[in-house]
């Protein structure tokens, strides 16, 4: 007897159609993406008590009595420390439940993740109740910490079993969901917070708990919409090239636990780090980036930054606020673009691209904004966010290609500490470095000058380590009988014949699912997902006003 969560229970049959997976993965990571938006929640937040104004806390009230007090406000630092949470807890909650996940299913692991997730946004509403925020440390920090990392890491191995033959596109697809869920949480909540605001309510509790409800909603969905092919299957017409056609694409696997001591598994690792720790260095000051630089130029005025009035003020924020929104249209667009151009290209390539053109990029910065470029500055960080997100979306097929797919999704988890580092190391060099050369009483449009030459040798170090990058020496792959072994652990079921492996009749042209079956299935993702993006393009509008 199997329960209704096993493994055995969602390996796919004669008819199941392979493109029903990506919308089950976005379902989740739609969802899951709000992380990157819960910055919307920090100004209502920082006046819970206040309403209009911020109660502040005496200079007695530390960080650890803020996390009890029910006197005085939270400050927006402090608050800041959820979203740090987020993505440490993701990397940690990823490297540890990822051979865990293998074995257990997709399915069952993105019920944990929806439990985790939405119930962790239900303690942090009853944290808000009660101003308490150390249980909104535990709810949506810890607890939701590791439903992001179980979520993020659940479609990454059976994407890739379904589509060997497009990897790249595949976790583009799913990973592209999880840029593009602050596009649909962070107007979603803006519109709840609104309608629920009070004269004794900042209406942050029942947005936090209306939206733990549609979440686990659409997360559940997408968590029974997981299937997994059984072994031997591939699609309709492919067959695998041969190695010698691309010395980086093998034909075996790497068990999880050897992977750390792999060469080209911290090659891969700075690989990422590198290339995350520059792009999320500049997300977090985009919009103050963009103001300092170029000052009252954003309005129409010829005064520097610290020469404008409050008014003038207000106005290029909401300049800098659709640049900011149109860097995520990059953020997102750049995941499912480069990650697909990868199954051309070949992913080591692809992440040279990011590096050469990245740095080169970085490098144009400074005399873009000597040169009062305001085009070409917005232009390059364009750029720069597209391949940021295409880092994160390419990788896993990159493990695939050097690790092979039996535990990728396990090695994928692992790999994730490199973005738990990155979220800590790039906003540090940029956030300290711009107030140390403040101190230096250097003029705010040049600080951050040094900053952009770091981040260029930032990405000097991921090219090299992506350059050393070679295919694995054969002492580091399964032997057939561990490979057999690893496979009966997985709970996997090999093809019923010959004739099923080859026909494609799990998820090629011959598929007895019903297409309305699978249009609906895209629509459920795709409404969402579109009136995000003309939310997104409605602030981005004002950029260009």
């Amino acid at each position: 007897m199997t329960g209704f969560l096993d493994k055995e229970r969602i390996i796919a049959g004669p008819g199941f159609n392979r493109w029903l997976v990506p919308p089950a993965a976005l379902a989740i990571h739609l969802c899951i993406g709000m992380a990157y938006g819960f910055s919307v929640f920090w100004l209502p937040l920082s006046k819970a008590l206040g309403v209009k104004e911020s109660i502040k806390c005496g200079p007695e009230v530390g960080f650890f009595a803020e996390l009890f007090t029910t006197s005085c406000d939270w400050k927006i630092s402090t608050l800041g420390w959820m979203y740090t949470l987020f993505f440490v807890l993701l990397g940690i909650s990823a490297a540890t439940w990822g051979g865990w996940l293998e074995r257990a299913g997709p399915r069952k692991a993105g019920v944990v993740s929806a439990v985790c997730w939405c119930g962790g946004m239900l303690i942090s509403a009853l944290g808000i109740y009660l101003h308490q925020f150390w249980l909104m440390i535990l709810g949506s920090g810890v607890i939701g910490g590791i439903g992001l990392g179980l979520g993020y890491i659940s479609p990454v191995s059976t994407l890739i079993k379904w589509f060997p033959d497009r990897r790249g596109m595949a976790t583009g697809m799913a990973i592209m969901g999880f840029g593009g869920g602050a596009m649909i949480g962070s107007p979603l909540a803006a519109d709840l917070m609104k309608y629920f605001a009070t004269p004794t309510s900042v209406g942050v509790m029942q947005t936090f708990v209306v939206m733990a409800l549609v979440y686990f909603v659409f997360m559940m969905a997408g968590a029974f919409g997981y299937r997994v092919p059984e072994t031997g299957w591939k699609p309709e017409g492919w067959t695998p090239p041969p190695a010698a056609t691309n010395t980086m694409i093998t034909q075996r696997h790497v068990h999880v636990k050897k992977v750390w001591g792999i060469p080209q598994f911290w090659l891969i690792w700075m690989v990422l780090c590198m290339n995350v720790s520059a792009g999320i260095g500049v997300i977090g000051m985009a919009s103050p980036m963009l103001q300092e630089v170029f000052g009252g130029s954003l309005i129409g005025v010829g005064q520097k930054f610290g020469e404008l009035d409050k008014t003038q003020l207000a106005a290029i924020a909401t300049v800098a606020a659709g640049f900011t929104a149109l860097l995520s249209l990059f953020n997102i667009g750049g995941r499912f673009f480069w990650a697909s151009l990868s199954d051309k290209l070949g992913r080591k390539m692809t992440y040279v691209v990011f590096f050469v053109l990245g740095g080169v990029l970085y490098f144009s910065v400074p005399g873009s904004a000597a040169a009062g470029s305001i085009l070409l500055f917005v232009g390059a960080f364009c750029i720069i966010l597209s391949m940021y997100g295409g880092g994160f979306a390419t990788v896993p097929a990159y493990l695939a290609d050097i690790f092979g797919t039996q535990m990728v999704g396990a090695i994928h988890g692992r790999l994730l500490t490199a973005w738990a580092t990155a979220g800590i190391l790039g906003p540090v060099v940029v956030n300290y470095m711009r107030e140390y050369q403040l101190g230096l009483g250097i003029p705010r449009e040049q600080v951050y000058n040094q900053t952009m030459y770091i981040l260029v040798g930032m990405l000097v170090v991921g090219l090299i380590c992506n350059l050393l990058v070679r295919p694995l020496n054969p002492k580091w792959f399964m032997t057939d009988s561990e490979l057999a072994e690893e496979k009966r652990l997985a709970h996997e079921k090999a093809a019923a014949s010959e004739l099923h492996r080859t026909n494609g009749s799990n998820g090629g042209n011959g598929s007895t699912v019903s297409p309305a079956v699978v249009v609906l299935a895209w629509l459920a993702v795709g409404i969402p997902l579109a009136w995000g993006i003309y939310r997104t393009l409605q602030s981005v509008a004002k950029f260009f006003q």
